[in-house]
């Protein structure tokens, strides 16, 4: 069985060989990582237990004694093998596999090969796709149809009103103003997952940089009647990043504390040393922006940085929130390496930290 077992070895995928009786005689390394240790000796059905492929090898093994499987029309075969698609418990835990039975090469006896490639990954990319799809098609639909209705609104009935028509006009404009940032986010989007990899390599002044960013947004904290409180900002302080993309995560968090925060009448925004941060294995810098609004239940929080989710969809399109400026955030803390951390309590507020590595940082 040793040559078979080298057999396996040059295989990229988990494979596993059986004998006549449906014993497995050898597995490669894959296929030990997939299904774990101490294969050698066992009965097949004990180590992938999905009635199909057991008949599949079945099958392979006796031909015509064995009813043959039926096989996934879309993964064609050579005659004698084997392929389907079938949900399996390895290491633990469920996969989606494509499975290839087919019978061993002669010259190692009567018996069957068995190769597992776990389509999980892509199979949950493609899900991913068909949602974004979904998601941006009825982003854009609703306004859009609304927009429709109005157009002929207006080319009928409120022809020669002059009240419905600037009302009617008011509404287009905001959702056109709508439908623009959405396009604009995704593409910000597309362009920051496109960097993911690279890691910035510029300096930038992160304090200066909050402050500027308040400055700016200080007209809409006025009138939102929210106290600015920040601490740490004062220093002198440059950290590796890329200014204009730390710009869109900062302003975005804040923007995000005044529009759901404003209820609490406080944001603090605060920048602090970590002498060591775990997760980084170094020293950090952490930007918290905490509000004392209404809160986000706890069951939301994981979710929170998915592309268009949104925990009060209705309030959200109302402030003019796409679903995709904590993704795009997510994107951009990952790009240069650093950690986005959240927690709120209901009636407590929120607080949303930054935190980024401290490397080449030096004031």
């Amino acid at each position: 069985m040793r040559r078979v077992a080298g057999l396996l070895d040059g295989v990229p995928v988990p494979m596993l060989a059986v004998d006549r009786d449906a014993r497995v005689i050898a597995a490669n390394a894959l296929a030990l990582a997939l299904f774990g240790p101490d294969l050698e000796g066992r009965p097949f059905v004990t180590v992938l237990r999905h009635p199909a492929v057991v008949q599949a090898v079945d099958w392979v093994l006796d031909p015509e004694g064995t009813p043959a499987p039926i096989a996934d029309p879309a993964l064609p075969a050579p005659a004698g093998v084997i392929t389907l698609r079938a949900p399996c418990t390895a290491d633990g835990r469920e996969i989606l596999a494509e499975v290839t039975v087919a019978p061993l090469p002669s010259l190692f006896g009567r018996g069957a090969t068995i190769a597992v490639q776990d389509r999980s990954v892509a199979e949950e990319a493609e899900q991913m796709r068909r949602d974004f799809v979904a998601n941006v098609s009825h982003e854009l639909k609703t306004p859009l149809t609304a927009m429709t209705g109005f157009i002929e609104t207006l080319r009928g009935p409120a022809r020669d009103d002059a009240r419905a028509r600037d009302r009617f006009l008011d509404i287009m404009e905001r959702e056109a103003g709508r439908m623009n940032r959405l396009i604009s986010e995704l593409l910000s989007l597309s362009r920051v997952q496109a960097e993911e990899r690279s890691r910035p390599s510029g300096l930038v002044d992160l304090p200066g940089l909050l402050r500027g960013i308040l400055a700016m947004l200080a007209p809409r904290a006025e009138a939102a009647g929210v106290e600015v409180v920040t601490e740490g900002l004062d220093r002198a302080l440059r950290v590796p990043g890329d200014g204009d993309q730390l710009t869109q995560v900062f302003q975005n968090l804040i923007e995000n504390a005044l529009k759901y925060g404003a209820a609490g009448g406080v944001m603090r925004v605060t920048l602090a040393r970590i002498a060591h941060e775990p997760l980084l294995r170094g020293p950090a810098w952490a930007v918290t922006v905490e509000d004392r609004g209404d809160g986000i239940e706890e069951q939301h929080l994981p979710r929170l940085t998915e592309r268009f989710y949104r925990v009060d969809t209705h309030r959200a399109r109302a402030q003019g929130g796409t679903g995709l400026g904590l993704a795009i955030v997510k994107h951009i803390v990952n790009r240069h390496r650093g950690r986005l951390r959240i927690e709120s309590r209901v009636g407590e507020g929120s607080r949303f930290t930054v935190i980024l590595p401290e490397g080449l940082a030096r004031g």
